[in-house]
C-alpha cells in the first residue's frame, strides 16, 4: 500500500490538480485518494498552502502602461473609422467627376487594416509571452515540491570564493534549474555567464545579471550526465565559454 501512495505522490496529478490542468478521470482518480490515504491529503494540504505562497511571490504583472497604450490605440482607431467614413462620404458626392479619388480612399482603408492586424499580432506575442511565463512559474513549483527532486549546493571555486548556489534537478519529471544565491564583485569590464553542456553540445545560457532571492530560479535544459558551468566573461557575454575562468559547474 505504501509503494502505491509513494507511486502516486510521485506524479505530478496533485499539482496537476491544483493547477485546473488534469482530465476528469485523473481529477476523480485524486479525489479518491485525496479521502482515502492520510498521507496524500496531507501532501495536498502541503501543496495548496505552498501554491498561494508561490503564486503571491511570483504574481506576474502586465507590461506597465499596458493598459493605457491599448484603450489609445482603440481611440486612435475610432478616430480614424469615423475619418475614413467622412471621407467616403465625400468621396461618393464627387466620385463621378473625380473617380480616379475612390482609390485613394481605398489605399486609407486597407492602411487602417494593415496597423489593426499589427496591433492583434502584438497582443498575441504578448499573451504567449505570459502563458511562457505561466509555464515556467508551474514547472519551478513543481520542482520545488516535488518529492523526486535532489537539491546541490555549488560553490566557487578560488577565483569566486563568494558564489553561492543550488541546483534542483529532478530526474522524474526532468526538470531542472539552478538558484544563484550570492556572486562576488567584479570589474566593471567583466560579468559573470551561465552554461550547460548537454548531449555534447555548449548551450549558452546567458549572463547572471544579478543574484537573486531564494525563489528566483534559472532553467537548466535537463538531459542525462548534463553538466552546468557558471565563467567569468567579457562584459557583455561571450559566444564560447573561457575554460580557464570557470568558478563553478555541476554535474546533474
Amino acid at each position: 500500500m505504501k509503494d502505491k501512495i509513494k507511486k502516486f505522490l510521485e506524479t505530478d496529478l496533485l499539482e496537476n490538480y491544483l493547477l485546473g490542468t488534469t482530465t476528469d478521470l485523473e481529477a476523480s482518480k485524486v479525489e479518491q485518494y485525496i479521502a482515502m490515504y492520510p498521507e496524500v491529503r496531507e501532501a495536498y494540504n502541503e501543496l495548496q498552502e505552498s501554491l498561494e505562497i508561490f503564486a503571491k511571490l511570483h504574481a506576474i504583472k502586465s507590461p506597465e502602461g499596458l493598459k493605457e497604450k491599448i484603450t489609445a490605440r482603440i481611440k486612435s482607431e475610432r478616430v480614424g473609422r469615423k475619418k475614413f467614413f467622412r471621407f467616403a462620404i465625400a468621396a461618393s458626392i464627387v466620385a463621378i467627376i473625380f473617380a480616379g479619388s475612390s482609390f485613394f480612399f481605398w489605399d486609407q482603408n486597407q492602411n487602417l487594416q494593415e496597423e489593426n492586424s499589427m496591433v492583434s499580432n502584438k497582443i498575441k506575442l504578448l499573451e504567449a509571452d505570459m502563458k511562457q511565463q505561466l509555464e515556467d512559474v508551474r514547472n519551478q513549483f513543481i520542482v520545488l515540491n516535488n518529492p523526486s527532486t535532489r537539491k546541490f549546493n555549488v560553490n566557487g571555486n578560488k577565483k569566486a570564493k563568494e558564489l553561492k548556489a543550488v541546483a534542483y534537478i529532478n530526474p522524474v519529471k526532468k526538470l531542472s534549474y539552478i538558484n544563484v544565491s550570492n556572486l562576488p564583485n567584479l570589474p566593471e569590464n567583466q560579468c559573470f555567464q551561465m552554461w550547460a553542456e548537454v548531449n555534447g553540445e555548449m548551450l549558452n545560457l546567458g549572463i547572471i545579471e544579478e543574484a537573486g532571492d531564494s525563489q528566483k530560479l534559472l532553467a537548466l535544459p535537463y538531459a542525462e550526465n548534463a553538466m552546468g558551468y557558471i565563467t567569468i566573461e567579457p562584459k557583455g557575454g561571450n559566444e564560447i565559454p573561457t575554460v580557464d575562468n570557470i568558478v563553478a559547474n555541476i554535474a546533474y
